[in-house]
Parts: structure tokens; C-alpha cells; sequence
């Protein structure tokens, strides 16, 4: 495995297999997926919530701890981009377009459909919150933190690779080079290519569901084949065009329209509303954390965890590889504590407060304005819950274009990412991946979604995507491992460097030196000298000139 494009052709070829499988047999799939799903939620589901919360721990640690002062990079590196412009690419990376198309649909079917209590009540509207907010909290930020962080150290501040097998560094050494790095290479690629595939064909029937809900455009295989022909075109060259170009400005635009239909149905909506439930909810979040993150239900049939904490929480860690590796490529320069408070907490925020602006207001609607029919539409049909949404709010028809021009945008700026990272993995750990290499990805992963879609193979392609969870939660455990073993050796280097230039401040000087120094004080002491000796001579002269006159 030392040819330069092994990993490329091998997870290609490997990627091309599964997903053929998906094309030919997706009924299969399908029924496999689903059964190792099962398999693992009933049998495996508490090493999932365990891990998840190992990660958020050792997030914390790290970013409180004497490891935090460490950059992630050289001593004198500074970050690439502003906070505001790193945000956004946070956002546009991971979960912006989950985000719109979640914010209103998940709040409402928790509402609905309670993990406990019943439905349509005030109990059950709390209990909707605050499970929306551990699955979106940072729970799910903690799995994109540890693979970014362990990435962006190795990476700029140890100079390996841009590739995951690096991270492995401290227990393998140089076996990253080899066999044992590229399979893991291969693993990573293989993820990101079903999870993209998966994510654009799911936003693919989403932006399909919104045109026709505001223009009548017929949904179907023709329609979304376009659509994701399309978008396609944008993503990668907005791609080629690399991370200070379009994808950069993508970036601020997604937060800019982002932050626009946030503020117009915040002022439109229940205002005071929505502030009394983001406050609620972070309380009852923040107050029952630890008892959600490691809820498994034994006592009972354990679905609706299944359906939703371990999904979500498989699906987070899933998609680590993915963006984490993006995460780390835009992160030189900051240090380990601003890259966790910035990558943890911050979108944290922004993703409770959308949640309790979108969410907050659509439970509020059902509860106090009898939306009953929004209530249907979340639970038949996910992809219109949006734009049935907002029908009760004024400048309905404006609001929808601004959320489908957003989740384009979204779709487009995850797409860029997507194919940024498989170009660098596949290149060896190439922070700066040739421009064929990214084309070929993003040629592969629109044709993959196409198929899929006219094959209905999504569906069991995400669920084998979520199953993935188990072998790269193993490998991001070890990767907390590894990543602690670089960072106290880097905290010894550190150590050992500042002692030896406070010793070379404060020791003796030798005895040459101060053979000189005290050679040249004493040079000084007789300058200081000879005007008081002249003084002295004037003085005599003049005494004797006044005797001889006498």
C-alpha cells in the first residue's frame, strides 16, 4: 500500500460496492441495515451513550486543564479566519441544514409523541425542549470537537498528514504510513461518502417538497435528478474555488440568511414566548443532563430512545469524521481552549436558540391557536412541517423562499466540505487537494444520490451509515487515548523549554565574562576619576604661581 493513490482507489472501489448494493438491493439493504440497527440499540445502545459522553468529557478536560494554552499550531501561528466567518463555516459543515429541516418537526413530534407522559399537554411540551436539546447539545458537538482537535494538533502543531491515521501517531508511530493508516483512511472515506450521499438526497426531497408547496413544481425522480444535477454544478466549483473563496463567503451568507429568518420569526411570532422557553430550556436541559445522556429505558421496550437519542447519537458520531476533519483544516492558530468554547459551546447556543425561536413557536401554535394542522403535517409529511409553519405567520410566502434559498445554501456549503475532506484523505493528508481529485468526488457522490433516490435505497443507506457508529466510536476512543499521550508530551516539551530559557535568565555568568565586566567597571571607576585629579593639579599649579610672584 505505498502508491500515493492506494487510498483513493480503494475506498472508491469499496464505496462503489456498498453502494451498488444499495442500487441493485435496496430492499435488502434496507432489512439489514435495520436489523443491525436493532441489533446494536438493544444490545450496544449503552456504549453508544457511554462514549458520547466520554467525548464531552475529555473536551472539557482538555480545554479547562493546563492542555489548553497549547495552539494548534506554532508558537506564533494566529487563526486563518475570524471568529464570526469560523462559526458560520462550523455551521455550514455540520448540521445547518438539519437545523431548517428539523427545527420545527422534531420540537412538534416530541410534542406529539413524548418518550414519556402523554401527548398535546403542558408536560409533554417541556419534555419536547429538553430532549431536543440533549440530541442537539453538546453531545453532538463534543464527537465533531474530538476528532477536530486530535486532527488540527497532529496536524499543524506535530506536522503529520491531514488524515485521521495521523492522530494514531503516539501508538502505532510510523505504522500511519503504512498499511494500518490506510485502512483506517479507507474506513473515514467510507463514512463521509455515505453520510454526503445520504444528506444530499434527503435535502434533495426536501427542497423538492418546498417548491412544490410554493410553486406547484411536480415532485418526482426528473424533478430532484435536476435539482441535485444543479446543485451539484455549484458545489463543486464553488469547491475548486477553495476555502478563502467561495466557500468562505457561502459561509457569512448562510449565517446572514440564517440569522434573517431567525430574527423575522422571533419578532413575528410569540416573542416573549420563545424567551420563556429557551430559558426554560436550558434550565431542565442543564438540570437533567447527566440522567438524559445515559437514559436507556431497561425497564421498558426502550423504542423511542432507540428511534431518537441513539440515532441521533450514532448518527453525530457517524458524521465526526466528516467534520471534524473539516473543523480541524479551518482551525490553525487557536488554542486548545478557544477551539473548544468556540466549537462546543458557542454553536450550542445557536442551536438552542433556533430550536426555541422555530420549535417554540410551532408548539405554542398548537397549544394556544388550535395549529392542528400543522400538527398533521409534521406527522405525515416531515419535509412540508416548514412551510406549514408558516402560514401562521405574516409574509408567509416571503419567509418560505428565504428558508428554501437557506437550505440550498446549507446543502451546497456541506456538499464543499464533504468533498474538501474525502480530496485531502484521499491525497494522503493534502491540506490543499488537486482540484481532479475533489471534481471526481463530487461527480461520484451526485451520481450516487440520483440512484438512490430512483432506487429507494436512501433509507437503508442511512440507517448503514448510523450502524457505522459502533467501529468509529472504537476508533475516537482511542483517539482521546492517543491524542492525551501527544498532548502531556507536548506540555513536557513546553515545560522542559520554559525552564531552560528562565535558567539561562537567572544563572551565573562565567568567569571570563565576568573577568571583562569587572575589567571595564574598573575602566569606568577611572574615568570618574581623572576630572577630580585635574582638579587637584589646577589647584597646586595655582599655588605655586602665587609664590613665585611673591
Amino acid at each position: 500500500m505505498r502508491d500515493k493513490k492506494t487510498v483513493f482507489y480503494s475506498s472508491l472501489a469499496v464505496s462503489l460496492v456498498l453502494i451498488s448494493i444499495g442500487i441493485f438491493a435496496p430492499k435488502q439493504l434496507e432489512h439489514f441495515s435495520n436489523s443491525s440497527l436493532s441489533f446494536i440499540y438493544n444490545n450496544l445502545g449503552w456504549f453508544i451513550l457511554g462514549s458520547v459522553f466520554i467525548f464531552f468529557a475529555f473536551c472539557i478536560y482538555i480545554g479547562i486543564s493546563k492542555f489548553g494554552h497549547i495552539r494548534l499550531g506554532d508558537d506564533d501561528d494566529r487563526p486563518e479566519y475570524r471568529t464570526a466567518t469560523w462559526i458560520g463555516m462550523l455551521f455550514s459543515a455540520s448540521i445547518g441544514i438539519s437545523l431548517v429541516f428539523w427545527g420545527v418537526a422534531e420540537p412538534v413530534s416530541y410534542y406529539i409523541s413524548p418518550p414519556f407522559g402523554t401527548g398535546y399537554s403542558e408536560e409533554s411540551a417541556k419534555t419536547a425542549m429538553q430532549f431536543v436539546f440533549l440530541h442537539w447539545g453538546v453531545s453532538a458537538w463534543a464527537c465533531y470537537a474530538v476528532v477536530g482537535v486530535s486532527l488540527a494538533f497532529f496536524q499543524f502543531r506535530k506536522k503529520l498528514p491531514a488524515s485521521l491515521s495521523s492522530v494514531f501517531y503516539p501508538l502505532v508511530g510510523d505504522k500511519i504510513r503504512g498499511t494500518f493508516g490506510k485502512s483506517i483512511d479507507v474506513i473515514v472515506i467510507l463514512s463521509i461518502v455515505i453520510g454526503i450521499a445520504t444528506s444530499l438526497g434527503f435535502g434533495t426531497l426536501q427542497v423538492n417538497s418546498g417548491m412544490n408547496y410554493l410553486w406547484n413544481v411536480p415532485i418526482g425522480i426528473s424533478t430532484q435528478a435536476i435539482i441535485i444535477i444543479v446543485v451539484s454544478i455549484i458545489y463543486v466549483a464553488s469547491t475548486v474555488s477553495g476555502l478563502q473563496g467561495a466557500m468562505k463567503h457561502l459561509s457569512n451568507l448562510n449565517m446572514f440568511l440564517a440569522f434573517a429568518l431567525l430574527g423575522l420569526v422571533f419578532f413575528f411570532g410569540p416573542t416573549q414566548m420563545v424567551l420563556k422557553i429557551l430559558f426554560q430550556g436550558i434550565g431542565d436541559y442543564a438540570q437533567n443532563f447527566i440522567g438524559m445522556s445515559f437514559r436507556t429505558e431497561p425497564y421498558g421496550d426502550g423504542s423511542w430512545i432507540s428511534s431518537w437519542t441513539l440515532f441521533y447519537f450514532g448518527w453525530w458520531i457517524a458524521w465526526a469524521p466528516l467534520v471534524g476533519s473539516f473543523v480541524a483544516r479551518i482551525s490553525k492558530g487557536r488554542t486548545i481552549k478557544q477551539f473548544m468554547f468556540g466549537a462546543i459551546f458557542i454553536p450550542v447556543l445557536g442551536s438552542f436558540t433556533w430550536f426555541s425561536v422555530m420549535g417554540g413557536s410551532a408548539i405554542t401554535f398548537i397549544q394556544n391557536a388550535g395549529a392542528t394542522a400543522l400538527a398533521t403535517a409534521v406527522e405525515s409529511d416531515v419535509t412540508s412541517a416548514l412551510f406549514k409553519f408558516f402560514e401562521y405567520l405574516p409574509m408567509s410566502v416571503f419567509l418560505s423562499i428565504l428558508a428554501m434559498v437557506l437550505v440550498i445554501v446549507f446543502f451546497i456549503t456541506s456538499a464543499n466540505s464533504a468533498v474538501f475532506v474525502l480530496g485531502m484523505i484521499s491525497e494522503n493528508g493534502n491540506p490543499n487537494p488537486s482540484h481532479l481529485t475533489k471534481i471526481v468526488w463530487g461527480v461520484i457522490i451526485a451520481a450516487i444520490s440520483v440512484v438512490l433516490i430512483m432506487t429507494g435505497g436512501l433509507a437503508g443507506l442511512q440507517s448503514a451509515l448510523v450502524a457505522t457508529a459502533i467501529p468509529i466510536a472504537v476508533l475516537m476512543l482511542f483517539m482521546c487515548y492517543s491524542t492525551f499521550i501527544g498532548l502531556r508530551e507536548e506540555a513536557a516539551i513546553i515545560s522542559g523549554r520554559e525552564a531552560k530559557e528562565k535558567a539561562e535568565l537567572t544563572k551565573p555568568e562565567k568567569p571570563e565574562e565576568m573577568k571583562k565586566e569587572l575589567a571595564i567597571l574598573a575602566e569606568v571607576e577611572e574615568t570618574k576619576k581623572e576630572p577630580a585629579i585635574l582638579a587637584k593639579v589646577d589647584e597646586t599649579r595655582e599655588k605655586e604661581m602665587v609664590v613665585m610672584n611673591k
